[in-house]
Order: structure tokens, then C-alpha cells, then sequence
């Protein structure tokens, strides 16, 4: 009886430490990712900042930043879009339930004092890996979703997003995250439920 319950203990234990190590490696490759996906689209934002103004960059979050997001989910395996509480883009943006739950929470971390840039939440369930990472309101940010926007960057945000909320933000505010999700079906085995 007492080896049938040390054996039961011994699995549970070693479930637990195949979860955290699984766990471990998706985060890994989910901020990899993340920094990917900004590390496509900070250089074309800075570069139609300098060629066109804000204009050009709010042409870019429009047009181009779907298309990082859409080619990298394609290559990767992963779902990788940006969600937030004040959407710009409702057909793209809008947050399910759980990264509702953890747009709040890193609101809420923020104002307790956590660093904005260092906010993320991830979790591995039954089906899936979810990871979220902040977005920062940068100084670059401010000229389309800072306080005081000029008619020209009012009337374009208009033109390609008529139900824009996403305006407001002070610099250093989580103004959104990162979203990834990447389904386990193919990692399942004894150590992983699915």
C-alpha cells in the first residue's frame, strides 16, 4: 500500500515538473516571438514617422501590422495579434475573456508600481498556451494615441478606424499587449493533458 502511494506521489511530482519545464519553453518561445513581432514593425512605425509623420504610421499599423501578425502566426504555429482594453481596430483587437482578465491585471500591476515594460502573464491550459506581453505607450505612440492629436492624425484615424478609442494614453500607460496562443494537440503525452 505504501509503494502504490509513493508511486501515485512520484507521478504527480514528476507531472508537475514536465508541466513547469513545458511551460518553461513555451514562454520562451513566446517572448522570443513577441519581440519578433515588434521588432518587424518599431522599424517600418519609425521610418513612416520620419518619411510621412504620424499619417503614414497610422497607414502602417492599418495595413502593415496585420500582415507582421498574420505572416508570423502563418510561419510560426502560433496565433500572434494585439489586443486591448481601447481598441483602435475592433475587428482585430477586441480581447476574449481571459486577456480581458489580464489587460486588467497588468492595468492594475502598473498602478501598483511594476514596471510597464516588464509586464506579461502567461498559462498553460488543458489545450492551449496563452501569453501575454504589454504594450508600452512610447514617446513615438503619442502622436496617434497620445492626448493631444493634430486634426491631420484625427482625420486619418478616422478614415481607417471610425470606431477608434484607442486615444488618450500618457506616455509609459499599458496601452494594449501582445497575444499569443499556441494549441498543444500535438504536444500531448502522459506528462501533458490535452
Amino acid at each position: 500500500m505504501v509503494r502504490l502511494a509513493l508511486f501515485f506521489v512520484l507521478q504527480a511530482l514528476l507531472a508537475t515538473w514536465a508541466h513547469a519545464d513545458r511551460q518553461a519553453e513555451l514562454r520562451q518561445e513566446a517572448t522570443a516571438l513577441a519581440a519578433e513581432f515588434v521588432g518587424q514593425l518599431k522599424p517600418q512605425l519609425q521610418q513612416a514617422m520620419t518619411e510621412g509623420g504620424p499619417v503614414r504610421a497610422i497607414e502602417v499599423c492599418a495595413d502593415i501590422a496585420p500582415d507582421i501578425a498574420d505572416s508570423l502566426s502563418a510561419s510560426s504555429g502560433w496565433q500572434v495579434r494585439r489586443v486591448s482594453l481601447r481598441q483602435r481596430n475592433a475587428s482585430r483587437a477586441v480581447p476574449d475573456a481571459w486577456e480581458r482578465q489580464i489587460l486588467e491585471q497588468f492595468d492594475q500591476r502598473q498602478a501598483a508600481g511594476e514596471p510597464a515594460a516588464e509586464l506579461f502573464s502567461d498559462a498553460l491550459q488543458p489545450a492551449h498556451y496563452r501569453y501575454m506581453r504589454a504594450q508600452v505607450t512610447a514617446p513615438l505612440c503619442l502622436a496617434c494615441h497620445g492626448e493631444s492629436l493634430s486634426g491631420e492624425v484625427t482625420a486619418a484615424l478616422e478614415q481607417y478606424y471610425p470606431d477608434d478609442s484607442a486615444r488618450g494614453y500618457q506616455l509609459g500607460q499599458v496601452r494594449g499587449a501582445i497575444s499569443l496562443t499556441r494549441p498543444l494537440q500535438d504536444d500531448c503525452g502522459p506528462e501533458i493533458e490535452c
